[in-house]
């Protein structure tokens, strides 16, 4: 549970652990960002012997548009407006990441499923933001909303555009962006 209990700091900014059952309920209720994170952690660790996080997050994955297909993300995602969010299958996606509304990370059409985005550590990815194919995302970056990423981008860089340019040598991309990181 220790990745949701990073998912759910990187999103309230408080601790799981500490919290208190009645919190926690609230949080899970008012939260369908934090509902499907704890369903797609349960079911992603195979701690759900009944199917009842796999029931939970086909539900919300249908009513928001949240398809996080993906194995390897790791601890501390945030979710920013949760919907219409995709991640394929072979996508990887490193720590202390947000992923915001309309956000589409993919495998290019005809390419194999071997062919699909590496995203590095403290990453924002804005609204409406595709990237595709066997592209490698650095740490430290910043994607504007609505720019379409389909080449390599150098760490402590930000990217804006469409087509993308790539403003590289910026150690601070992300400040500001990216909050609430153990």
């Amino acid at each position: 549970m220790s990745q949701f209990s990073d998912d759910y700091f990187r999103m309230t900014g408080r601790r799981w652990e500490r919290e208190s059952l009645p919190r926690k309920i609230g949080c899970l209720l008012n939260s369908h960002a934090l509902r499907y994170l704890q369903a797609y952690r349960m079911v992603r660790q195979a701690k759900d012997p009944l199917g009842f996080f796999c029931f939970a997050l086909r539900r919300l994955e249908k009513k928001y548009g949240l398809s996080l297909e993906s194995s390897n993300i790791g601890k501390g995602l945030y979710l920013g407006h949760p919907y219409n969010i995709s991640v394929c299958e072979s996508a990887v996606i490193g720590e202390n990441c947000n992923l915001n509304k309309g956000c589409s990370i993919r495998t290019r059409k005809g390419d194999g499923p071997d062919a699909a985005p590496m995203i590095g550590n403290r990453v924002w990815v804005g609204v409406n933001v595709v990237v595709e194919g066997k592209v490698t995302v650095g740490d430290n970056v910043l994607i504007a909303p609505n720019a379409f990423v389909d080449f390599d981008v150098p760490s402590d860089s930000i990217v804006i555009g469409n087509p993308a340019k790539v403003l590289s040598g910026r150690p601070d991309a992300t400040e500001g962006y990216i909050h609430n990181v153990r």
